[in-house]
């Protein structure tokens, strides 16, 4: 297998133009790359091909990716594009990863096994105490924690973590420091761990950066950790997410009654794994990191074969195979509890479950 290698700059310049211009996001990006073999062939193609469908397709100006290529010795910042060595493993392998990151600070830190921890915003004293406890203790059990940058949990979560590393995607801009209030944590962050964006410099968040942000958050994570969530929070979107990539989802459960724990607790209804400490997560996720090749034990093909194991019955499935269909706006409680019934019944974990039942899952009255 031949191991990545660094794209040319003049290359890598191609690449911004192409995901900066108009209408091409990660999806587009990578089908025209696939068609036309390189950015810049689809460069030259893409005006017309938009002009085929209807549309315009205003295609960002060289210059324009220079000036924005001339800000990463301004901000101590490199720029990894997919394929090359140093960008997130698992992140690559999502449906629509970032084609080109915007990386401040200790970039090994991206190579490393991770687990993305997210929550409320407005969280409880609690909360917080208990992220930042959490990720202290998985960060000294070998993983990387991942989470947002926000206020609440996701700044608890940064903090905790500082000392054995930490991943903080932003929403907006590699040198936006959104919510201001985190700005001492954002240069420790910077200093101590890393930070990443797939967005332009100088990008002020707004509201349809958050979802696109939080897909980063779970693609390169082994699973997500909900700590406090609302039922209508972002946290659950990035649990969402983090199914629809086959990730493990975990939640601390918490008071009835506080609705910063709804969300969590119904996540766990639903069959997210609860916990209690980090252990319960390291647990989890040991049998999700790749093993040291090893020489494979001699077989003996004269002996007896061991007794086969009983067939789980599998007969709630036969109506869920008939009409397949697209999971991405259905509420995470209901998309885990339906994969739940399968993991139980198969004994199987979700990332295995949910790439083999995708296609196959059908939410009767929805």
């Amino acid at each position: 297998m031949n191991s990545p290698s660094p794209l040319p700059p003049s290359e890598k310049l191609d690449w911004l133009r192409l995901i900066r211009s108009e209408n091409v996001g990660p999806i587009t990006f990578f089908r025209l790359l696939e068609r036309f073999g390189t950015a810049a062939a689809a460069l030259d193609v893409l005006p017309g091909l938009a002009r085929r469908g209807g549309r315009l397709a205003k295609v960002c100006p060289k210059s324009d990716a220079e000036q924005e290529m001339a800000m990463l010795e301004q901000l101590n910042a490199c720029l990894l594009a997919r394929g090359e060595p140093g960008y997130p493993p698992l992140l690559a392998h999502i449906e629509d990863p970032p084609p080109l990151l915007y990386v401040i600070g200790n970039a090994h830190l991206l190579e490393r096994d991770a687990i993305a921890v997210v929550g409320a915003r407005n969280a409880s004293l609690n909360g917080r105490r208990f992220a930042r406890k959490l990720c202290g203790d998985l960060g000294r059990g070998g993983l990387v924690v991942v989470s947002g940058m926000a206020r609440g949990i996701d700044a608890s979560a940064h903090d905790g973590a500082l000392e054995t590393g930490t991943v903080a995607v932003l929403a907006g801009g590699i040198d936006m420091v959104y919510p201001k209030e985190n700005a001492g944590l954002h240069d420790q962050v910077k200093e101590r761990g890393v930070m990443i964006s797939e967005t332009k410099p100088g990008t002020v968040p707004l509201g349809r950066h958050f979802p696109r942000r939080n897909r980063l958050i779970s693609g390169m994570a082994l699973g997500v950790v909900v700590v406090e969530a609302t039922p209508r929070s972002g946290s659950l979107i990035t649990a969402r997410m983090g199914l629809e990539q086959g990730r493990e989802v975990f939640a601390v459960p918490g008071s009835p009654l506080d609705p910063r724990a709804k969300g969590a607790n119904d996540l766990i209804r639903s069959g997210a794994l609860l916990i209690e400490s980090a252990d319960d997560v390291l647990e989890a996720v040991k049998s999700m990191v790749p093993r040291p090749l090893h020489e494979a034990e001699p077989v003996d093909f004269a002996a007896s074969p061991p007794p086969s194991s009983p067939r789980p019955d599998l007969k709630f499935l036969t109506p869920l195979a008939t009409s397949p269909i697209t999971l991405g706006n259905l509420p995470a409680p209901k998309m885990i509890s339906t994969i739940t019934r399968i993991r139980i019944t198969c004994q199987t974990p979700i990332p295995m479950v949910y790439s083999r039942f995708k296609r196959a899952l059908e939410y009767s009255g929805e």
